[in-house]
């Protein structure tokens, strides 16, 4: 395999010196080439550093011209003197000519760019590949993760200096400052008010895990979110992958959720008219949404990476659940392997940039305690690494599952006991479990958190 010379890579001199150029003579062409380039595009080491000072003058609002430029290049080291800076920004501004062509100079820029990109990455997959140390199934994962990342136009460049993400940051802040709503934007609402209110609601990239005991309802709660997403956000994809039930044992409590008739009544089939029309009208509604379930047992993270790849525009992910999942792989003991699942789905949900929720069973450890059998952290089953991998963690409990004769035995208590964006606490919803169906408690008190 030959080495990569970096002198011998793809890349357009002119188009960069053109790009650099324009924006000199006509600052308000920067935001021509944003959504198009960074830094790391441009493949002259100082004109992406140029470039990089001029973005940091854009999202900080300084005037962007010769003389700004060169002032703060020099500070920052692009150029030994003035004198070397004035001169070099000159011929830039020399190879612009026509400014009103920078984005399709930016274009192939972006282009020469992802060809650069394409060669480092099959590089490294043939390195690997050569090396004979990984498994095939581990080899593929690998290289479909560096081609998807590419095309996803995401930066596989590994170690970033820091003022490259320290630009992009304030970049993003300026923007919401503009404008407070791009905030909350970023954010999928699960349309339960009070969990939104306590984890701004799902965040790409998170790892949300639902944790209970059998019977509290936690995959009913991890599909009603899913289909409250599918509700809200028509062009987003809603992926379930369902391992204890069939598609037709999850389609049928959704179907009886939607159409508000009770799960029995349907298994029996005692259905009078108007459930009938329910019925009728829920699946015809239901028929519009954008979720899809794969029930195949023994699906493997990297399995089921693979088929998120191949869908655009997923919002959710909802797993089903944890403790029936396998690596494929030989473990020690479970707990090893428990943790190397969720850690492997916390990084899919980082690579794809979507929200994972994750059911997992709660250890038998609860039911052995006198008195007050709410659930704790310590409580989840098989693996510390769960609490550590994920970054929301919610468990469910319903005193109505020891206690027939509670006041509330609808009542289900959510404790998010783990939270990186905010605070941890309860709040409380209503359980039907006639329709596997949450909803909001305002015939409760909510617990204060």
């Amino acid at each position: 395999m030959a080495n990569l010379d970096n002198a011998n890579l793809p890349y357009s001199l002119d188009a960069e010196q053109a790009v650099l150029g324009s924006i000199l003579l006509d600052s308000k062409l920067i935001t021509e080439v944003t959504d198009k380039l960074n830094p790391q595009s441009f493949h002259v080491g100082l004109h992406s550093e140029i470039f990089g000072v001029m973005m940091q003058m854009f999202v900080t609002g300084q005037p962007i011209d010769i003389i700004t430029v060169m002032e703060n290049t020099v500070r920052q080291g692009a150029f030994d003197n003035q004198a070397d800076a004035k001169l070099y920004l000159a011929k830039l501004m020399e190879s612009a000519i026509s400014p009103s062509s920078i984005e399709s100079y930016a274009t192939i820029i972006a282009e020469k760019y992802m060809v650069r990109q394409l060669m480092f990455a099959s590089n490294e997959i043939f390195d690997l590949a050569s090396s004979g140390t990984e498994e095939p199934q581990s080899l593929l994962d690998f290289a479909e993760t560096k081609i998807y990342n590419i095309r996803s136009e995401k930066d596989i460049t590994g170690l970033m200096p820091i003022k490259s993400t320290v630009l992009e940051k304030v970049k993003e802040l300026s923007e919401i400052a503009a404008n407070p709503e791009t905030y909350y934007k970023k954010y999928t609402s699960t349309s339960f008010e009070r969990l939104d209110k306590m984890i701004f609601g799902l965040a790409p990239a998170d790892l949300i895990v639902v944790a209970g005991r059998p019977g509290m309802g936690k995959t009913t709660f991890a599909v009603n979110i899913a289909v409250n997403v599918s509700k809200k956000y028509r062009n987003k994809k809603i992926a379930v992958f369902t391992f204890e039930m069939s598609r037709e044992q999850l389609v049928e409590r959704i179907l009886a959720s939607e159409a508000r008739v009770e799960t029995d009544r349907m298994v029996k089939g005692d259905i009078d008219r108007n459930g009938w029309k329910k019925i009728s009208e829920a699946t015809e509604f239901l028929s519009t949404l954008e979720i899809y379930i794969d029930d195949t047992p023994s699906v493997s993270v990297g399995e089921m990476k693979a088929k998120l790849r191949r869908m655009k525009d997923v919002g959710v992910v909802v797993i089903d659940y944890l403790q029936l999942m396998s690596t494929g792989g030989k473990h020690t003991n479970r707990v090893a392997e428990v943790g190397e699942i969720t850690r492997s789905l916390k990084i899919m949900a980082k690579e794809l940039g979507v929200p994972v929720i994750l059911a997992s069973q709660l250890s038998r450890d609860v039911e052995k305690r006198s008195g007050d059998k709410r659930p704790i952290a310590s409580d989840l089953r098989d693996s510390g690494t769960i609490e550590q991998d994920a970054d929301i963690v919610i468990m469910l409990y319903r005193e109505s599952f020891y206690n027939k004769e509670t006041e509330f035995p609808n009542k289900c208590e959510c404790i998010i006991v783990k939270n990186r964006r905010g605070e941890t606490g309860t709040f409380d919803l209503n359980f039907e479990g006639e329709y596997y169906s949450f909803t909001s408690a305002e015939f409760i008190h909510v617990s204060e958190y």
